[in-house]
């Protein structure tokens, strides 16, 4: 017998990350906050997942790659607030569609990873194979499953079909492997300080260190330039200035305009994810009442300006690859000071702040 199955009142919110959004909902659908809604920006910021990573890769289609997070911001922001689960992946199927509709037929919705290649209502040519959906509900006997997305307001009914290759593609930067993740939730959320502190001296650690990278430098082509975390955006504005000599002119007008689309359009929520961190530390100031998170919470926010106005220059004719430069040394400085005040707030800001009333 087919089956169809849809869980009613889902709580979908647009959101600035697939990431973030999707976790935001699926803790709200879950029932858990502290006392009120919970933000986007505060969830992110829960991952500790703030990064950066900067890449040049010869014969890449721009050449340049720019990303604001790690790999584990899922997993992370699950682990740090009691959420159970994984990302399992198969190249099977039928065994990926038997663990979706096993959670729908459940009444749980399920986070899933997709290339947006393949998504029809995102109508994009560009791969990405780590977007996250989340499923809530299916009809076998129209073929199809809805979904929801951070990028649009209303739930997407696909095609099954279309979203099997969404989730068996093999694009940029991994096979999908119909990557799925069941969540089993706690009845309550942990210590807000507790978690926020762990998760600002997680991104704090893991800019100053340049951990947090999503490629493996030895999978990586001859003659790519690499940079990660405070030491990788020297690198990003050294090599701005080596443009001009190591890419015609149509290779260099692709890297500027991919510049401004992995800042501010490429779901990082606006200034390469640094405006999502801002709320993550403005929210937490709020709730706990922590000066030293809402200093932390206004560098990061001067941080994504100034990355906005980076955006906005690279898509200009008027600003020179050195004016860029400039601006990316400047943006330097502002990480290393944000860098600072959330290390700050993660040392003094004291627990035992579990929920609000």
């Amino acid at each position: 017998m087919r089956r169809a199955v849809h869980i009613d009142g889902y709580p979908q919110r647009l959101g600035g990350h697939c990431g973030s959004g999707a976790l935001r909902d699926l803790l709200t659908w879950a029932g858990l906050d502290w006392g009120r809604p919970l933000s986007e920006g505060l969830v992110f910021g829960l991952g500790g997942s703030l990064a950066f990573t900067y890449l040049r890769v010869p014969g890449l289609t721009p050449p340049v790659y720019l990303v604001g997070r790690d790999a584990e911001l899922e997993a992370n922001v699950c682990a740090r607030l009691g959420v159970e689960t994984s990302r399992n992946q198969t190249d099977d199927p039928a065994v990926a569609w038997r663990w979706l509709t096993d959670e729908l037929d459940q009444g749980r919705p399920v986070m899933l990873n997709a290339d947006i290649a393949f998504l029809p209502y995102l109508r994009v040519q560009l791969s990405n194979t780590r977007h996250d959906i989340v499923a809530i509900g299916y009809d076998e006997t129209a073929g199809t499953v809805t979904v929801v997305d951070n990028d649009r307001i209303e739930p997407q009914v696909v095609p099954a079909e279309d979203l099997d290759r969404a989730r068996s593609s093999t694009g940029f930067p991994d096979p999908v492997r119909y990557a799925t993740w069941p969540m089993r939730f706690p009845h309550e959320l942990p210590d807000l300080a507790t978690a926020a502190t762990s998760a600002a001296a997680a991104a704090a650690r893991q800019l100053r260190e340049g951990a947090g990278q999503l490629f493996d430098p030895i999978a990586l082509p001859p003659r790519t330039v690499t940079g990660t975390g405070l030491k990788g955006l020297e690198t990003f504005a050294a090599d701005l200035g080596s443009w001009a000599s190591v890419m015609d002119e149509e290779a260099l007008s692709q890297s500027r305009r991919a510049l401004a689309v992995f800042i501010e359009k490429a779901g990082t929520g606006g200034g390469l994810f640094r405006r999502l961190q801002a709320e993550f530390c403005t929210d937490v100031a709020d709730r706990l009442e922590s000066a030293p998170f809402a200093e932390a919470g206004q560098a990061w926010e001067t941080a994504a300006r100034a990355w906005s106005s980076l955006a906005t220059a690279c898509v200009g004719e008027s600003s020179s690859l050195r004016e860029l430069e400039d601006t990316v040394r400047e943006i330097t400085h502002l990480e290393r000071a944000a860098c600072a005040a959330l290390e700050l707030a993660a040392r003094t800001t004291p627990a035992g702040h579990r929920a609000e009333g």
